[in-house]
This record gives C-alpha cells, sequence and structure tokens, in this order.
C-alpha cells in the first residue's frame, strides 16, 4: 500500500516519517513554505533514536499525482478547520480502474476530535477514525520531531462510525512495524471522546502556557468535569483516565530530544506559528455544541474557545495570557451563567 498523508505536520509527517522509514511509500502533502522544504530538502523527522531526513514525494494537491492507486490509503492529518477544504480536493481525484477516491479509497482521519470524521463521511464511503495519542511538535517548515519513547504513539484504529475489517489490520500491522502500537477497536469513538476531553486543555495551554502550576491544573480539571457533564447528558461512552493508562503504561513517555523545538500542543503551535487559525471550535467547542443540545451549561469550554479563536485572529504570542488572568476571567464566566 502507498500512504498519502494528507496535512503532513505534526502527526502526519511523525506517521509520515515512521512509516517511510520501515519501508513503506509515503507521499506528503503540505502547503507553502512547508512544501517547498518537503519538496526540496526532505522531511527532517527528530526521534529518540536519532535524526532522519526522508527524501519522499511532495505534492500540494491530488493533480500533482495523477491517477491515483487502488492500493493507496488517505492518512487526513489536517486541523479539523481545513478539513473540508481537503475532502473538496482529494475526495473527487480518480482513481485507476475507475472511480473516485471518495468512492474507492479508504480515508484515515487521524485528527483531534471527532468533527472531521463525520465530514469525512458525507462523501467517502470508506472512513476510519483514529485516536491519536502522539506527542510531536512541528513549528519549522521541512520539520517535525516526535518525543515518545519507547514508540513514537499509540494510534486506535476503526471504523467510522463503528467496526473494524481487514483494512484497518492492514495499516495497524504497517503501523506496528513503524514504531507505533496500534489497536484495531470496534468502538474507536470511545477512545477519540476520552481523548477529546483531554484536549480541552489545548486552549488553556495556547492562550496561558503549560498546565503546571496549581491555578492552571485546578483550572483545566473544572474544565474537563464540564466535558464530562456533557458527554455523560449526551449518553456518549468514553474510556476512563484508568483504562487510559493501563493500556498506555510506560510505553510512549516523552523524553527531551536535542536540537529539537520545545513548546507546547497543536494549538501552541498553530498560535507560535501564526497560522491565523486553530482548533478549539473542535474541541471546547464541541462540549459547547452538545452543552446547548442537551441542556449542560459550559461556561469555562465557552471561554477558552472564544479566547483561542481571538488569540489565533490577533496573532497573539502562544501563552501570553498571565494564568491569573484567565482563573479571574474563568470566575466571572461561572459566576455570569450561574
Amino acid at each position: 500500500m502507498r500512504y498519502i498523508i494528507i496535512g503532513a505536520g505534526a502527526v502526519g509527517g511523525a506517521i509520515g516519517g515512521r512509516l517511510a522509514g520501515s519501508g513503506h511509500e509515503v507521499v506528503l502533502v503540505a502547503r507553502g513554505a512547508h512544501h517547498a522544504a518537503l519538496r526540496d530538502g526532505g522531511l527532517r523527522l527528530t526521534v529518540p533514536d536519532g535524526e532522519y531526513t526522508h527524501r519522499l514525494q511532495a505534492v500540494t494537491g491530488p493533480a500533482e499525482l495523477g491517477e491515483l492507486r487502488a492500493d493507496d490509503v488517505l492518512v487526513l492529518a489536517v486541523k479539523t478547520q481545513d478539513t473540508v477544504t481537503a475532502l473538496q480536493a482529494w475526495g473527487p481525484a480518480p482513481v485507476a480502474g475507475g472511480g473516485t477516491a471518495a468512492q474507492r479509497l479508504p480515508l484515515f482521519c487521524a485528527q483531534n476530535g471527532v468533527e472531521g470524521q463525520r465530514l469525512a463521511l458525507r462523501a467517502f464511503r470508506h472512513v476510519y477514525g483514529v485516536c491519536v495519542w502522539l506527542p510531536s511538535t512541528f513549528v519549522e517548515p521541512g520539520a517535525v520531531s516526535a518525543g515518545g519513547a519507547p514508540l513514537t504513539g499509540m494510534l486506535h484504529l476503526g471504523r467510522h462510525p463503528h467496526g473494524t475489517d481487514a483494512t484497518a489490520r492492514l495499516v495497524a500491522a504497517d503501523l506496528e512495524k513503524s514504531h507505533f502500537e496500534a489497536p484495531v477497536v470496534p468502538d474507536v469513538a470511545r477512545w477519540q471522546y476520552a481523548k477529546l476531553l483531554s484536549n480541552l486543555g489545548n486552549a488553556l495551554e495556547a492562550v496561558a502556557g503549560p498546565i503546571a502550576d496549581d491555578e492552571a491544573t485546578t483550572l483545566f480539571a473544572s474544565v474537563r468535569a464540564e466535558g464530562e457533564a456533557v458527554l455523560d447528558a449526551a449518553g456518549i461512552a468514553y474510556a476512563s483516565v484508568e483504562e487510559q493508562k493501563t493500556l498506555r503504561g510506560h510505553k510512549v513517555d516523552l523524553v527531551p530530544l536535542a536540537g529539537a523545538p520545545r513548546g507546547g500542543g497543536s494549538s501552541w503551535q498553530s498560535l507560535s506559528r501564526g497560522t491565523g487559525t486553530i482548533e478549539a471550535d473542535y474541541l471546547n467547542g464541541e462540549i459547547a455544541l452538545l452543552g446547548r443540545l442537551h441542556g449542560v451549561p459550559t461556561p469555562l469550554n465557552d471561554l477558552l474557545q472564544h479566547l483561542a479563536n481571538a488569540f489565533a485572529r490577533e496573532r497573539r504570542a502562544p501563552g501570553s495570557m498571565p494564568v491569573g488572568e484567565l482563573v479571574r476571567l474563568a470566575g466571572e464566566a461561572v459566576a455570569t451563567t450561574g
């Protein structure tokens, strides 16, 4: 199988680089300066076992590949806010032997949140969810780092909305030869909603810096509790913290990487690169949406969604709001809702 990584940033670059390192054919899809760097100098992937340069085919869209192959696997790793544009580009792409990518090829959504795969299912017949547990960083064109050890990440796979099949198992086998653990599960959404609860802290980190001191930790606990209350009200199942810890153990421990940039999670990285957009609408905003649908107030997630979007729109530096100021605003938001 050939893997086409649509969005070769932190997650996509790490997956693509590791697959290439184990001998798989990989195409990287990127835009702008990142595409130029990948095309001209290859993907520089820094991981605990070394720094590798993978000189892979890099494209901006399907037209540069001509007809897609019947054995292609599409891995959608763009941020959720870029999903519709990617689907519109790749869905109609012709496949050798007839039909289009949307009709014939498997699409694995390696994204935070749960909305990307729902959007994909409107156009693609064969959609797979991926619960991404992969600490990685992309802030410099052409360069990605992933500090997980002994494994680079854990990627639960399953069909969306539910079930498993031979394609999921084949992809999992390739990933497990490429420094990942890839459980194939019939209920991948249960793991994705659990990851969503963890990702509710992305906006907090992006706005006010690492969740390290007591103030930030306490605030995040309240943000997460809001999320749990909403999922419970909606009747949505999610893996418990204990179940996640037991499964992961020390398989993906974060270690320092010499020469690699240090930073925060995906939302922090979006602000750091000054992209002008951020994924908060599909993380904290997912909780806000469900809260409105099921009558559960979500003042803290509403606030973080609003602030993250403002930071992205105004291209403010990540972590530039003092955590004390954020805590004050959170208190006001809760009091107003109450």
